[in-house]
C-alpha cells in the first residue's frame, strides 16, 4: 500500500517580509497551525526565518526578495511557476522615523520611499503572484488601523496612514476586478505591536497580536470578497 506524503496534504503560505517581527512570528505560527511557509528575506544575511527553517527541517523554504526591485518580483514568480499558495500574505513595510512629521515636512524622497513600499510593491507583488492562488485560496497585507481615513482623529505618523490608507484603496481596486465570486481577501489590522516598526512603546506584544491575527486570517477562508479587519476580527471603518 502506498504511503501518503504528509507534504502534499499540508496547506502553504508565501509570507512576503518574513524575516523578523511580525512576518517571523507569523511564520512561526502558521508552522504551529500544521502549515508550511514560505517565508521572503531581503538579503542575504541570516535571520530569525532561518533559525525557523533549522527548526522545521522540510517544511520553511527561504526566498530573497526585495519588493521594492520588480525584476526580483519575477524571478520569485518564475520560481514559484506551477506551485499552488493556499494563501499570500504581503507583510512587508516602512515608516517614517519621526511621528511628529507632517506631509508638508517631508522631503519627496521619503514620501516615495514610503508610499513605494508599503503601497506601490505590495500590490505589484500581489498582481505578479495572485494566479498561484486558486479561487479557495485567500490573499492578504498587512495594513494598519491607521490607514482608516474614518478613525484619523489624532493624526500624526501622517506619511505612514496615507500609505497604508493608499494600500487599502489599492486593494479595494483589485477586489472590485475579481471574477465573481471573488476569491478571500483581506486588510489586516495588528494592533499597535512592540516591534522594531511598532517601537518599544506600543500597546501589544506579538503573542498577543500575531496568535489571534492568524486565527481571524484562517477564518477569512472561504469566506469570498475583501474586508479590512483588525487582529482580533473586528471591522475596521474604511
Amino acid at each position: 500500500m502506498a504511503q501518503s506524503n504528509p507534504a502534499q496534504t499540508r496547506p502553504t503560505i508565501l509570507i512576503v517580509g518574513a524575516s523578523r517581527g511580525l512576518g517571523h512570528a507569523l511564520a512561526a505560527e502558521f508552522l504551529k497551525k500544521g502549515w508550511d511557509v514560505i517565508g521572503t528575506v531581503r538579503g542575504e544575511a541570516r535571520t530569525l526565518l532561518h533559525s525557523l527553517a533549522d527548526e522545521h527541517p522540510g517544511r520553511v523554504e527561504i526566498e530573497r526578495l526585495d519588493i521594492n526591485e520588480p525584476e526580483q518580483i519575477a524571478a520569485l514568480r518564475g520560481r514559484l511557476s506551477g506551485r499552488t499558495l493556499d494563501m499570500l500574505f504581503v507583510n512587508a513595510g516602512t515608516a517614517t522615523p519621526d511621528v511628529h512629521q507632517t506631509v508638508g515636512e517631508v522631503t519627496t524622497e521619503e514620501f516615495a520611499r514610503v508610499m513605494i513600499t508599503n503601497a506601490l510593491s505590495p500590490m505589484r507583488t500581489i498582481s505578479a503572484l495572485q494566479d498561484l492562488v486558486p479561487a479557495e485560496g485567500l490573499i492578504g497585507v498587512m495594513s494598519s488601523g491607521q490607514g482608516s481615513i474614518a478613525n484619523n482623529e489624532t493624526g500624526l505618523r501622517e506619511v505612514y496612514r496615507a500609505s497604508k490608507s493608499a494600500l487599502n484603496q489599492f486593494m479595494r481596486s483589485f477586489a472590485a476586478r475579481e471574477p465573481r465570486p471573488p476569491r478571500a481577501m483581506v486588510t489586516m489590522a495588528p494592533g499597535w505591536v512592540k516591534t522594531e516598526l511598532g517601537g518599544p512603546d506600543a500597546r501589544l506584544s506579538i503573542g498577543q497580536s500575531v496568535p489571534n491575527l492568524v486565527e481571524v486570517l484562517l477564518a477569512k477562508q472561504g469566506r469570498p470578497g475583501l474586508q479590512y479587519l483588525d487582529y482580533l476580527g473586528r471591522t475596521v471603518p474604511w
